[in-house]
């Protein structure tokens, strides 16, 4: 049996012809959000089926919500998505550098290059990069940290937005932080809130949830208490099932609403035995128990939403029970202080616990403009806890590209076999960061390129870049455009991978669908 014979309801592309489309696909992809890099990139306006409109220059947004059908566009979207899990930012970088390695590799290609040759160059070269990488950081500081924040944020808001956005992203990830361990940035919980202006925006250590005690007559705040968080009630339990009851003896519903007393007091004097100064139940709280939950100095919260219920566990250090006889002092927490506050006309629970946690509200004239100020909260939030965890800053503005291609020039001189052009052909493509720039900035894209390589190599120095503010080549560190090092790093891993993968297919299969007639299940 021939091949086409059993490939006959399939369409297919192989060797130079499935690399040139693949090529095309991340190329045109790029394309999409190429003008959206840096601090003078533009917004994309993105629109649903159902007409609802979303303005972002965000990369990885506009390449999740648009469709795309080509699985090689996917999979470097599919890079992009991981850099912004990972980093929260860099994503557009991902996107463009691995189709500008794509772009070169096919122009090799067309030399006569084997694929797979190129894929090894590639693979020396980053290695090549990670190794060197580390040697054109900086240490970073406070002040350090903040100027990274707004280089991450530049472009996507207006100064004020990301003096404010920074400042706040660095004190609540400095609250959440504990030495020698990774930040929980699960642990920052973010309230919006409209009807204000951004500077009214605040931080407020500890967990904030829209709850009040169930009696105002309970105590207001309570300092180093001990916390229980139940994933159910405390109350009467009712009947699993519709249920008929004769009662034949008088004093037999007396008896039954005895008991149900009974198993709440039970309940009571289970949280007074664990010492429990501070509960929080999903569920209900009989209202007959109020009075002695205020006898024993208790605060009570009702209808706490599991998801906080987890916050809470985190931020104290308790272990959430299904009901409270079950309860040991083990599964107790303890908080720092637990108290009621006013936020925005509404009372709101502030829980301080010993784990840490911490609470943005962030505040904007319109539902629009909150949603906007939330997703620079989001990035910078990704990008502080890149540089609590790892402090070392690298210069912006395309410096650390320009200054990695260079390397890889001089590292190419000593590869003697075809490999070498592979490596010249990916420090070429790491320079397409300074052109893109340029070219969003409104200047000659190759005229700057050649600027930042000529002041680097006269000064001898890796730290001069591209300041669009100033339309010059400076120094990236004192100019404070710096961005932290793992980004970087893991933008320029992620888009090797990405075209590697697609530079090692070459043969693409699409199987033909013919439209059909379900067929009915047996009666």
């Amino acid at each position: 049996m021939s091949e086409k014979e059993i490939l006959q309801n399939t369409t297919r592309s192989t060797g130079r012809d499935a690399l040139k489309k693949n090529v095309q696909a991340a190329i045109a992809l790029s394309g999409a959000i190429r003008s959206t890099l840096g601090p003078k990139g533009l917004d994309k306006l993105l629109i649903d089926d159902d007409g609802r409109t979303l303005v972002t220059n965000d990369g990885v947004t506009v390449l999740e919500t648009a469709k795309v059908e080509h699985p090689v566009a996917k999979m470097v979207i599919g890079a992009s998505s991981l850099q912004d899990k990972i980093a929260k930012d860099g994503t557009t970088s991902t996107v463009i550098l691995a189709s500008e390695m794509l772009r070169n590799s096919w122009e090799l290609v067309v030399q006569g290059i084997h694929p797979a040759v190129i894929s090894r160059g590639f693979r020396m070269a980053e290695q090549k990069v990670v190794e060197a990488i580390d040697n054109l950081s900086v240490s970073g500081n406070s002040d350090l940290f903040k100027k990274a924040v707004i280089s991450a944020l530049s472009g996507k808001g207006h100064d004020l937005l990301k003096e404010i956005v920074s400042e706040l992203a660095l004190t609540a990830v400095e609250i959440v932080s504990q030495e020698g361990e990774k930040v929980d940035r699960s642990k920052i919980k973010v309230i919006s809130q409209t009807g204000s202006s951004i500077g009214e925006s605040e931080v407020i250590q500890g967990l904030v949830l829209a709850k009040k005690r169930i009696d105002i007559s309970m105590p207001k705040q309570i300092k180093d208490g001990s916390v229980l968080l139940v994933d159910g009630a405390i109350e009467r339990r009712s009947f699993s099932s519709d249920m008929k009851l004769n009662v034949t003896t008088p004093g037999v519903i007396e008896s039954f609403r005895n008991k149900e007393r009974e198993m709440l007091i039970s309940q009571i004097e289970k949280l007074k035995e664990l010492g429990v100064k501070v509960i929080a139940c999903k569920e209900g709280i009989d209202d007959e128990v109020k009075s002695t939950l205020v006898k024993l100095g208790i605060q009570a919260f009702r209808r706490v939403a599991k998801s906080d219920l987890d916050l809470l566990s985190k931020s104290c250090n308790a272990t959430i029970v299904n009901d409270v006889m079950s309860a040991t002092k083990e599964n107790v927490g303890k908080c720092l202080s637990s108290s009621n506050k006013t936020l925005g006309g509404l009372e709101h629970w502030v829980v301080d616990g010993e784990g840490g946690g911490a609470t943005i509200i962030i505040r904007g004239s319109t539902i629009d403009v909150v949603g906007e100020v939330e997703r620079c909260f989001e990035d910078a939030l990704g990008v502080v806890s890149q540089m609590f965890e790892d402090d070392r800053l690298l210069p912006g503005g395309g410096a650390t590209y320009v200054a990695l291609a260079r390397l890889l020039r001089r590292y190419a001189e000593s590869i003697p076999d075809r490999e070498q052009l592979a490596v010249e052909a990916y420090g070429d493509a790491l320079e397409v960061i300074v052109r893109v720039l340029a070219e969003n900035g409104g200047m000659d894209p190759i005229e700057s390129l050649l600027a930042v390589v000529s002041k680097q190599t006269k000064e001898d120095s890796n730290r001069f870049g591209l300041n669009l503010y100033s339309g010059q080549v400076e120094e990236m560190v004192d100019s404070g455009i710096i961005e932290p090092l793992g980004i970087v790093r893991q933008a320029i891993i992620g888009a090797t991978e990405a075209s590697i993968s697609i530079l090692r297919i070459d043969d693409v299969l699409w199987a033909k669908q013919d439209v059909g007639i379900p067929e009915l299940p047996n009666s």
